[in-house]
């Protein structure tokens, strides 16, 4: 792992003798290093679904075989997604020397135009444009911190450090990210050396939702989310097997003045010519809450829920909604259609109507793509005020879990005895089902089949 490693920060990471011993600079060496697309680094990323000629992104057990593969042959080894890049950066970046951890971001921002913002645009058929949208929002993602001084920046921004290995945009035209001081994400300071502002809204963007009406027409904003990017930021605790949430260290409490004054600090430093509008949209009578009854089990039916709640005392009001669900994978694209049903109601004063949308099993099995993953989404208008309201979300049907059960005590040289197992919970049979096992002192992966 240590020859590997040098060999990747000195040969592939361009990095001379006089500069290793600058962890900033070797940090971000590494950050390259790891992927492919311009150095010939470490892994191959590969978001398909054909991982021909090599190896799927889920079924690595660890660094180790990737490592191992790449010192071998010192090509790129195929293939990797994010989880894939930060385990093996971890491991180099510790095995020379510098402390390092994978971080995970539920909803994390990929921003392509240094907005801080995530723009989606909707037709009348709520429909997201997928041809107008650059920006997108990953179920997760998972890069690095690592610990260090920085004296370029001042003693305020020293401690732990963004680096990220998945070659989503070139950091001075090469594939790399950071090191972004997290301290400076957390007040806003997205000048600060290096790529502060890509994490920033990795983080902490605003998702805002527009009409299209054609060309020629003005976009109108349907709705801005203020709290929906950067969920649960975490990583592995101390001395357990624990999550250790970490978002405290990332930014203030959400839509809290300090969260919003860091938002504006950002803000104020962006170049970038979409602007943020602030407005109210609290002048409607109509109010919708939209949800999904979830904690689903793959094999079960799901539910998706429009609350329509009229406040206005004298007013009716006709709402017509339209409920999709879509397949969608990690890095937030759509994939394919699943259901969708359009639905007119009348609201009367002071009431509250529900609109639900029923999801089987067999509706959605035969789009499902490898994590699970699905967007709702739900479009109102109300006819008479012409008031549109716009949401979506992403959620995933739990898979089962696997359970492990050791007999007895573990005791070094000795035999030990464990079962694993798993319940299918789906109505249908699974068959050629595979456990691969690895550990402490099992040298080679175990390949348990189960051929009924």
């Amino acid at each position: 792992m240590l020859e590997c490693s040098l060999h990747l920060v000195a040969v592939v990471g361009k990095m001379g003798p006089a500069s290793r011993g600058d962890p900033i600079r070797t940090a971000r060496a590494i950050s390259a290093a790891v992927n492919s697309p311009d150095d010939n680094g470490a892994v191959m990323g590969n978001w398909s679904d054909d991982h021909g000629g090599g190896t799927a992104p889920t079924k690595w057990l660890g660094s180790s075989q990737i490592l191992k593969k790449y010192w071998k042959d010192k090509k790129p080894v195929k293939y990797g997604q994010c989880w894939v890049f930060a385990g093996v950066l971890t491991t180099i970046a510790r095995a020379v020397g510098i402390p390092c951890r994978p971080v995970t971001n539920y909803s994390s921002a990929h921003d392509t135009q240094s907005s801080l913002t995530v723009d989606y645009f909707v037709n009348e058929k709520a429909e997201i444009m997928e041809e107008m949208n650059s920006d997108s929002i990953w179920n997760f993602h998972v890069w690095n911190e690592v610990w260090m001084q920085r004296p370029d920046l001042g003693t305020e921004y020293d401690g732990w450090q963004v680096v990220d290995a998945t070659p989503q945009e070139q950091s001075e035209d090469v594939y790399r990210c950071g090191p972004a001081s997290v301290a400076a994400v957390k007040k806003g300071e997205v000048r600060k050396p290096f790529d502060g502002a890509f994490v920033f809204a990795e983080v902490n963007a605003d998702k805002v939702f527009w009409r299209y009406n054609g060309p020629t027409q003005p976009l109108k904003l349907l709705r801005k989310d203020m709290k929906g990017i950067g969920r649960f930021i975490s990583t592995k605790a101390i001395g357990s097997t624990f999550r250790d949430d970490i978002t405290e260290f990332y930014k203030y409490p959400e839509e809290s003045k300090e969260e919003r004054a860091a938002m504006l600090t950002a803000l104020k430093q962006s170049a970038s010519m979409f602007s943020r509008y602030y407005l109210n949209e609290d002048f409607n009578d109509m109010h919708f809450d939209f949800e999904l009854r979830d904690d689903i089990k793959i094999g079960e039916p799901y539910s998706v829920v429009v609350v329509m709640k009229n406040r206005s005392r004298t007013q009716n009001h006709t709402v017509t909604v339209t409920l999709r669900v879509d397949t969608v994978n990690y890095t937030g694209r759509i994939k394919e259609g699943v259901k969708k049903e359009t639905t007119e109601r009348l609201v009367k004063a002071g009431t509250v109507e529900e609109i639900r949308m029923d999801v089987s099993y067999d509706e959605y099995a035969s789009s499902l793509v490898d994590q699970a993953s699905f967007n709702i989404a739900c479009m109102a208008a109300v006819k008479d005020t012409h008031y549109e309201y716009f949401a979506q979300d992403d959620f995933r049907v739990r898979k089962p879990d696997i359970k492990f059960k050791i007999e007895g005590d573990v005791v070094e040289g000795k035999e030990c005895k464990a079962t694993v197992s798993l319940t299918n919970p789906m109505p249908i049979p699974l068959k050629k089902g595979v456990f691969s096992v690895e550990g402490p002192g099992i040298t080679k992966t175990l390949k348990l089949r189960l051929p009924g």
